[in-house]
């Protein structure tokens, strides 16, 4: 199972396209999006490309391979649009023995771990960051941002594959964290 997961497109066409050539080009048989697809919120500039309309077509051509939870910028008129559920805060899958734990970050965050057993992995995004680190036995990871990276970071996402996680950029480079 390979899966390609990031956070915050914020309504970023330009991003999105980039995005979704990434995930073309890595092969991956999932598309997990961690919230914030449409809107880029109160607090956010508009970024490159806003055009929500169509980014939802965008994403809407890959509805089929994408899972989804809701972020504090999504809500039910967007889901309207959409032709995948977007309504839940979290989901959980299991690869092996592996619990992977998928949100935005809003609801739970590394500072707010619900109740996982160690060794879970923690995957969300909210915070525009990428992070990699453990927090009493849950590891915790964040893609960053589609298309508001912050604290110097770049647009990024991560591969899931063989029990490994990867950070990318969207030139698909390997990034350290």
């Amino acid at each position: 199972m390979k899966l390609f997961i990031c956070s915050d497109i914020h309504g970023s066409a330009f991003f999105c396209e980039q995005m979704l050539t990434a995930f073309e080009k890595e092969k991956a048989d999932r598309l997990i999006l961690l919230g914030d697809l449409l809107y880029h919120g109160p607090r956010n500039d508009l970024p490159r490309g806003y055009d929500p309309k169509k980014v939802a077509q965008m994403l809407n051509a890959h509805a089929d391979v994408i899972f989804a939870v809701r972020g504090n910028c999504d809500g039910e008129v967007d889901s309207m649009v959409l032709d995948f559920p977007i309504m839940s805060d979290y989901f959980l899958t299991f690869d092996g023995d592996k619990t992977l734990f998928f949100t935005h970050g809003h609801v739970f965050s590394p500072e707010k771990l619900p109740t996982l057993a160690e060794n879970t992995f923690f995957i969300s995004g909210h915070t525009h960051v990428p992070i990699r680190k453990n927090v009493n036995g849950i590891v915790c990871l964040n893609p960053g941002s589609v298309s508001i990276p912050k604290e110097n970071s770049s647009c990024g996402y991560i591969i899931y594959e063989n029990g490994i996680f990867v950070h990318h950029d969207l030139h698909m480079n390997i990034i350290n964290i």
